[in-house]
Formats: structure tokens, sequence, C-alpha cells
């Protein structure tokens, strides 16, 4: 699963009229391997929420297990008494839902929260993908919960305006060199994403959330490094962070255990 880190660059707001009379389409849009267009109107959720003041992390991943969730809790590495919690749904509703009741009980609700470091996406298409289930929902379950793959690092990122003003072509030009450094990590499993788009959903107006997972922390940092060399990073980028580090105490895909054994490519 190589890295791919590659923002969008045409709003997925932006769709052709459906047949319906002139509504809109709001699928995830790929292509089928001979070129043909699809559509798949599905796409994960994920959130993380960050506490402190959590001394002893398996509390916490025992009422998680118990509930059956799929997620990941996180040791924080800048906080010794540090922690986050990523969950995932399809549904909207679940996070008004079954993940409001698990942060407002008990061992969750005795610590305290960290709302600057909350970060809420959504999974999306660039366009290109062959396996859009794949690339939408069972790719990312796969690389968050991998147990081979214990360190991440999350953070947000919002892209200056300027960028959409690049034409086309050095838009692209600049998303493949992005995009080739990401592989290049991946293909060595060094490190894997999860991409989120999180406009209107973020309340520091951020666009992006990555999520980089692997083996070590190292790698981690190295890839962020050099992408920050890219144009699209230096020129193109009005905030990075705030970052999350930390190292995974539990993993499960819950009620997405089949993406676990799903066989496409994710791309």
């Amino acid at each position: 699963m190589p890295l791919d880190i590659q923002p969008q660059t045409v709003p997925q707001a932006d769709r052709q009229p459906s047949g319906d009379g002139g509504g809109l389409d709001l699928s995830e849009r790929g292509k089928t391997p001979d070129g043909a267009p699809q559509s798949l109107d599905r796409r994960l959720l994920v959130q993380l929420q960050a506490y402190t003041g959590c001394a002893d992390p398996a509390p916490l991943a025992a009422e998680a297990e118990r509930r059956g969730i799929g997620g990941v809790i996180y040791q924080s590495a800048q906080d010794p008494q540090g922690v986050a919690v990523v969950t995932f749904s399809e549904s909207d509703n679940y996070f008004v839902g079954e993940a409001r009741d698990l942060f407002n009980s008990e061992p969750f609700a005795a610590l305290t929260r960290r709302p600057e470091m909350t970060m809420f996406g959504r999974t999306y298409s660039i366009g290109y993908e062959r396996d859009l289930l794949g690339a939408l929902v069972a790719r990312p379950v796969k690389t968050m919960t991998n147990p081979d793959w214990p360190w991440a690092v999350w953070y947000p990122l919002r892209r200056s305006g300027m960028f959409e003003r690049e034409p086309r072509e050095e838009q692209r030009r600049m998303l493949m060199e992005h995009g080739g450094i990401g592989r290049a990590f991946g293909k060595g499993d060094y490190a894997h994403d999860v991409r989120l788009a999180c406009h209107g959903m973020d309340e520091n107006d951020s666009d992006f959330i990555a999520g980089l997972v692997g083996k070590e922390l190292s790698p981690l940092s190295k890839v962020v490094q050099r992408m920050r060399g890219t144009r699209h990073t230096a020129e193109f980028l009005d905030r990075l962070g705030p970052f999350f580090v930390g190292r995974a105490v539990w993993q499960s895909a819950g009620p997405f255990a089949w993406a676990l054994d799903h066989e496409g490519s994710g791309h």
C-alpha cells in the first residue's frame, strides 16, 4: 500500500448534473481498467480526539474493545500523559451517537480533552482509482489498523487559494512531484497514509488531514521533511499542523473487519 498523498485537484462538489432533472451526483469518481468512468457513493469518515491526563491507556482500550468499535488508541510521544483516539464510520450519525456516547462515558470522560487537536474528515477519490471501495473504505481501515505500522503522525493542512489560479497542468505536475515522494516511501515500507478532506468539517478551516503510519517514527518525520521541499508545500500551503505523534496501543477494525479481507488494490 504505497503512500500516495495527493490532495484533490477538482473540488468534489464540482459535479456534472445527474439525469434526474438537475440534481448533483456527489458520488466519488474513478475509472475502470479500460478507462471508462465509474462512481461509488460511499466514503469513510474519520475522527481523532486527543486527551491528556491519562497515565495508563489500558482501561481506554478495554472499553473500546468491549463496545466493538473500529478505531485506534495511541499513546502520545509528545505528552507523557497524552493519548489520541481515532474512530471511523461510514455514517455521519455515528459521531453524534455511538462515538459521542463513548467519549462521554468512563474512562474517557475523566480525561482532559484537547480540542485544538481534534481532526475530522472524509476519504475522497482523485478520479483515477480502479478500486473505489478499496480506496475509500477498505484501504484506510487496513492502513490504520495494521499492527505492523503502529507509529503515526496526524496533522491538518490548509492550501492557499493561489493554488487554484495555477494552470491545471502545473497543478498536476506539482502533485505528481509531491505524490512521487510519498510513493517511494510507501514502496520501501517506510510510510503509508490515510488522506482525508475536511472542508467545512474543521473549526480551523483546514482543507485536508494527513495520517502517516509506519513501523518507526523517523521515516514519518523524513517524509514530511522531503515533501516540504516540493513547490506544492513550499509555496501553496498556508498552514500545517498541529501535529499529533504517537504509537498505537490498541487497533481494531470493529464493524469493518470485512475490509481486512478486501482483495482489491485500493487504487
